[in-house]
């Protein structure tokens, strides 16, 4: 089993230097020409590989952490990239069973982290404030994504906005698994948060910048 581990873990930091390199890259330079979705691909397989490894990893030696950045990354990398095949849902385009199981799978862990995070803190562990966090942010993005899917649509290039906002939630994971990771200075509370905090104007400013708001009153008809 440990050689398992061992292998999985060469997998786990490969996949996650290759996302967050690229996913820094994104970041920084124009939006949406062929370089960016370029990039974008090794972001998006470079973040699954890596989740499904830190899965596996967190299952293997019980680690509280790579569960946490593992599903939260995952979800954020899978749906970013699936809204993207979902443009027309106020045209009545038919949401895949895929898109639920893993809106659904994702409030099922949501509400395990703020479970176990109110456990925690009760027991005056911090890790379950940032558990409190990921789970509470899980769990309202899981709940728009309910909401999208079933048409309540008030964004007429929803898409563009949701694949903004949880690519860069990716990226912000990947940020964070390092930071926690080579962490020597900062208090473990600000490693974990301070991607969050400082990461997350990003997203409110480039969905305002670029939501095209819908003129119909009401987007399902």
């Amino acid at each position: 089993m440990e050689i398992f581990f061992k292998i999985l873990l060469i997998i786990h930091v490969i996949a996650g230097s290759v996302g967050l390199f690229t996913g820094t890259i994104n970041i920084v330079r124009k939006k949406g020409d062929n370089l960016h979705r370029l990039v974008g691909k090794y972001f998006l397989y470079g973040m699954l590989i890596n989740s499904v490894a830190g899965f596996l990893m967190s299952v293997i030696h019980k680690n509280v952490f790579l569960l946490i950045i593992a599903v939260f990354s995952f979800y954020m990398a899978a749906t970013g990239q699936r809204i993207l095949s979902l443009k027309r849902i106020d045209k009545g385009q038919q949401v895949k069973g895929i898109d639920w199981i893993l809106t659904y799978t994702m409030i099922f862990f949501a509400l395990c982290f703020i479970v176990f995070g109110i456990y925690l803190k009760v027991n005056d562990n911090n890790l379950g404030t940032v558990l409190i966090v990921f789970g509470t942010i899980s769990a309202l993005m899981a709940r728009k994504d309910i909401k999208t899917y079933q048409g309540n649509i008030t964004i007429k290039n929803y898409w563009l906005l949701i694949h903004i906002q949880r690519m860069i939630g990716a990226y912000i994971a990947a940020l964070t698994a390092f930071l926690v990771v080579n962490n020597t200075y900062l208090p473990p509370l600000v490693a974990w948060l301070s991607p969050t905090v400082i990461l997350t104007p990003l997203i409110f400013y480039w969905s305002r910048k670029n939501a095209i708001k819908c003129t119909n009153k009401n987007p399902q008809t």
